[in-house]
């Protein structure tokens, strides 16, 4: 193998690794907002399971937020049915995508009060 030959096989790993480390940083952002959708969803499931049992509307929120701790969590009644919503928002990872806004996160979820339950 010649110097030159060399000295292109360095300089193609050279741009290469920025290439991968930036597709792997972005890749795990991806999954972090997949993460943080899941999370969303069964806070606001647990919600809303809670206050259609009955439980007052403060604990019900705190059931969500066990779920997902410093996401915004709201229980609404109104009739037969409980509605809970949660909504997070989920920073890029790192220094290097510091620039790019935060994804926002909604769930919403609906149920019916329980038999002898309800506010």
């Amino acid at each position: 193998m010649s110097c030159a030959q060399r000295g292109a096989a360095t300089v193609e790993l050279a741009l290469g690794i920025p290439l991968l480390v930036s597709l792997t940083i972005g890749l795990v952002w991806l999954v972090s907002i997949g993460i943080g959708e899941l999370r969303m969803v069964d806070a606001a499931r647990e919600a809303a399971r809670a206050g259609a049992r009955g439980d007052p509307p403060a604990e019900a929120v705190a059931q969500g937020l066990q779920v997902a701790p410093g996401a915004t969590v709201t229980v609404e009644g109104s009739g037969a049915q409980v509605v809970a919503r949660a909504s997070d928002t989920v920073s890029p990872p790192g220094g290097l995508l510091g620039f790019l806004p935060g994804v926002r996160l909604h769930a919403e979820a609906v149920t019916t009060v329980e038999t002898g339950g309800g506010w």
